[in-house]
């Protein structure tokens, strides 16, 4: 796994590796030179331009375009102000010391001598704004940065592309828009999530000291991102002594007249994950539906309302049906209502695993008033029980209704709040959004995100369904209940990047991603046990 760090923990590990005996100085040369070696390992490279600003980040792009200078690469160096006028101590000793080995340095250029610069260059190596930027680049970097991504040059990013919030993952102006980015020491909230997965590129990690791996650990990441091999031990190993009950039974408590889709699909999606028996409960006047649509999975009835909802009677049957359950997913097309209110609170009495999606969630919003984080109580129990909450109800849940999360690390802190008032083992929150955070009372774990093909309706509940299809087959036995989690949403991302292949990035709907749901787990078992050096080679260029 790879740490996480908000911006502000980055530089404890900086002034962490200070004390430790490795300069600022020296520092900003092995950034330098790690941005350096990344632009020489871009193919047919022979002129390189650096656009550097006023600070350690520019810095690192005047060491490195004396590296490359230095290689023999054709490097210009654009720059504000001349080496002279550069305030940061560092960053002027590194920028004189490119203009005494000869790097030629074009000053304030106006827009059409940029351009023209840019139209003989195979590379531009972005070291305007570092993770330190908040709010939009100001003159010239904004011009900058526009004819950058005008032109046809590969970029590599030194640590953020310049104009992305590394915390954030939010531009609010104009943001460089990258091939590579060299992030340093280790990876930041921002370059994972919202608009940060579109103008980052592929991602490289430069530790610049042998000691940043245990440091970052001792800053208390704020994330861990998987890796494949992380994941062997989350995977349920084959055997042939089975039949369909060895392999996990799933209770599906869900759909109303409205939506009845939503519980058929996370049904399909639980059975596709692997679970040996499905059984899916919903309101009596959707049996007929649900029944035509699944050959395999049994449709039990139970008392509705007027609108086609459960209804309060419907509570007490189905405690009793999940008591011969091995996991229980409720939630999704449910709606919200007394009667889906009482069911959802009656299931949180049943010794069973169980997964809350879509209106369960919503359910328990309304129980609390909004505040789940206040209530602890409503949730805690001995068996496991996970959340699954996109990013507004994840709001209604903790209190944001008018100010969701919207971002990775404001949904990290709305949910841990409830993780941390809960207080239990067995409770993990999957905090949905461009990048996914399964959240457990000690960390939280975060899968490679999937497509956008996956921003479509009804793929939550088939996420529900796979997460609800391994819980079933780990019989409790998963070890990490949060990394079971990470698993789910990696196999969901996997089958969804399957169905884009068949059907287009925008033509995929929530029932091509469960017909691919087998495929992407036997895909993603199958590389996690690959040796290191080979699946380098298989993921190369998959951030």
């Amino acid at each position: 796994m790879q740490p996480v760090l908000n911006v502000e923990d980055v530089k404890l590990v900086e002034d962490a590796l200070v004390r430790e005996g490795v300069s600022l100085a020296e520092l900003m040369r092995r950034a330098g030179m790690s941005a350096a070696q990344e632009v020489m390992n871009l193919p047919d490279v022979t002129g390189v331009l650096v656009l550097c600003g006023f600070g350690n980040n520019g810095g690192d792009g005047w060491v490195a375009a004396e590296a490359l200078h230095k290689a023999g690469l054709v490097v210009t160096v654009v720059s504000p102000v001349a080496p002279a006028d550069i305030r940061s101590n560092l960053a002027n000793v590194v920028a004189r010391s490119a203009q005494d080995a000869g790097v030629p340095i074009v000053v304030g250029p106006p827009r059409s001598t940029l351009e023209d610069l840019l139209l003989s260059t195979d590379v531009v190596l972005d070291a305007m704004l570092g993770t330190g930027f908040t709010g939009e680049p100001r003159t010239p970097f904004d011009i900058w940065i526009d004819a950058v991504n005008s032109s046809d040059a590969r970029v590599v990013a030194v640590d953020v592309p310049s104009g992305l919030s590394a915390q954030t993952g939010h531009a609010t102006g104009a943001c460089i828009i990258a091939d590579v980015t060299v992030t340093m020491l280790a990876l930041k909230p921002g370059i994972l999530c919202d608009e940060g997965r579109d103008v980052c590129g592929s991602i490289v990690v430069a530790p610049l000291a042998e000691q940043t791996a245990r440091l970052c650990v001792e800053a208390d990441p704020v994330a861990w991102r998987t890796e494949l091999p992380d994941y062997l031990d989350a995977f349920t190993p084959p055997v042939n002594a089975t039949d369909k009950f060895t392999r996990g039974s799933v209770l599906v408590v869900g759909g109303s007249r409205r939506y009845t889709g939503a519980a058929i699909m996370a049904a399909k999606a639980a059975a596709r994950a692997g679970a040996g028996y499905v059984t899916l409960a919903v309101p009596d006047p959707v049996v007929p539906v649900a029944q035509s649509h699944l050959l395999e999975i049994p449709v039990v009835g139970m008392p509705a309302d007027e609108e086609g909802r459960f209804s309060n009677r419907a509570a007490e049957p189905l405690t009793e049906l999940a008591q011969r359950n091995g996991v229980v997913l409720c939630g999704p097309g449910m709606q919200v209502s007394g009667g889906t209110v009482a069911v959802v609170t009656a299931l949180l009495e049943v010794r069973v695993p169980l997964v809350y999606d879509a209106d369960a969630l919503n359910c328990l919003a309304r129980l609390t008033s909004n505040r789940l984080d206040s209530f602890p109580e409503v949730i805690r129990r001995p068996d496991p029980l996970i959340l699954t909450p996109h990013r507004r109800e994840l709001g209604r849940l903790a209190g944001l209704v008018e100010t969701p999360p919207d971002s990775l690390t404001s949904s990290l802190d709305a949910a841990r709040r409830i993780v941390w008032a809960n207080g239990g083992s067995e409770f993990v929150i999957m905090a949905k959004g461009t990048a996914t955070a399964c959240v457990d009372v000690e960390s939280a774990l975060m899968p490679k995100p999937g497509p956008s093909a996956l921003a479509t309706a009804g793929s939550g509940d088939v996420l529900g369904g796979i997460v609800a299809g391994l819980l079933a087959r780990s019989h409790g036995d998963c070890g990490s209940l949060a990394l079971l989690c990470a698993l789910a949403s990696e196999i969901h991302g996997y089958a969804g990047t399957l169905a884009a292949q068949r059907f287009g990035s925008s033509g995929v709907m929530a029932t091509d991603v469960i017909d691919e749901i087998g495929r992407a787990a036997d895909a993603i078992e199958e590389r996690a046990s690959f040796p290191e050096e080979l699946l380098d080679a298989l993921t190369e260029g998959d951030e």
